[in-house]
């Protein structure tokens, strides 16, 4: 198929590389002259026959929304808007609206797999009509794993996102439990080599996940996370999943207690953080913060 990519970072110029491997046409725009495959939004839609679908994946919040109504502008009736980013579920559904408004399709859809996406292939929570849905699915079967990692969450805008969202709060949870346990381990006398005890849950243990395979591949880099500041960000989707949790009353004391958490390291030097912030570092290339020099602030 051929489809416009708008946003080429860290995920989705690697999804342009991966699309075209599998045999698809992707015209690609991004502000940075170095990436980009045309000078314009504009030239983007001109580029591509109709019924056009044009995937967005750029930045949640602003960044998203004004892209969305560029676009509203130059699409026409039959074609078709995916939402890549990390949007908020109650967003999709505005984008839907507007783009209703003028024939334009909208299918949203929660992305998975950072860095690693191009090697190992993403997954994909969608949310849109089956018929938009069935559009965009060649690109689909491009970019997932070989076996599985794709679901059609629902057919109501922003079913893929609110998956996401909540994919993400259990990633908070998970490194979070994996976090402490790191601490405790570097705080006792008794564990000689806690890298190894880690790298020995790889294998055979129910508590084995990618999750660790990469706090491992951090430890090996940096035994006792010693060139890392114990200051983690949050992207939202953490904040939202608890939002939402408060909004229905359901419990979630655990995702919850995570992104607290996070708050946390941001007053102090949290041991534990610095694990949280090396795993975020291995899966999706998040910026980290250096510990400070001897006698000075970290920077």
């Amino acid at each position: 198929m051929e489809l416009g990519l708008v946003g080429l970072g860290k995920m989705g110029g690697n999804m342009r590389t991966r699309l075209r491997e599998a045999g698809h046409t992707v015209v690609g725009f991004d502000f940075n002259p170095d990436v980009t495959d045309v000078p314009t939004l504009e030239a983007l839609v001109e580029a591509l026959p109709a019924p056009r679908v044009v995937w967005v994946m750029v930045p949640a919040g602003d960044p998203t929304r004004k892209t969305v109504e560029a676009l509203a502008d130059l699409l026409g009736e039959g074609d078709l808007v995916v939402d890549g980013g990390n949007s908020k579920y109650t967003d999709d559904q505005a984008h839907a609206e507007l783009l209703a408004e003028r024939g334009i399709g909208f299918v949203d859809c929660g992305v998975s797999g950072g860095v690693w996406g191009l090697q190992n292939g993403y997954a994909l929570m969608c949310g849109g009509s089956p018929d938009d849905v069935a559009k965009v699915q060649p690109a689909f079967d491009a970019l997932k794993p070989a076996d599985g990692g794709f679901v059609h969450a629902g057919s109501k805008p922003g079913a893929g996102h609110f998956a996401k969202m909540v994919h993400n709060g259990i990633e908070y949870a998970m490194m979070q439990a994996y976090a402490e346990g790191w601490e405790l381990l570097e705080a006792v006398d008794l564990v000689e080599d806690v890298p190894a005890v880690f790298d020995s849950w790889r294998t055979g243990t129910v508590i084995r996940s990618w999750l660790l395979d990469l706090l491992v591949n951090a430890l090996e880099e940096d035994t006792h996370l010693e060139k890392l500041r114990g200051y983690a960000d949050d992207s939202g989707e953490g904040r939202w999943t608890v939002e939402a949790a408060i909004e229905h009353a359901v419990p979630m004391h655990v995702i919850a207690s995570s992104l607290f958490a996070r708050f946390t390291s941001r007053q102090e030097d949290s041991p534990a953080m610095k694990a949280i912030a090396a795993m975020r570092n291995q899966f999706g290339g998040h910026a980290v913060h250096a510990g400070p020099p001897a006698g000075g602030d970290a920077g």
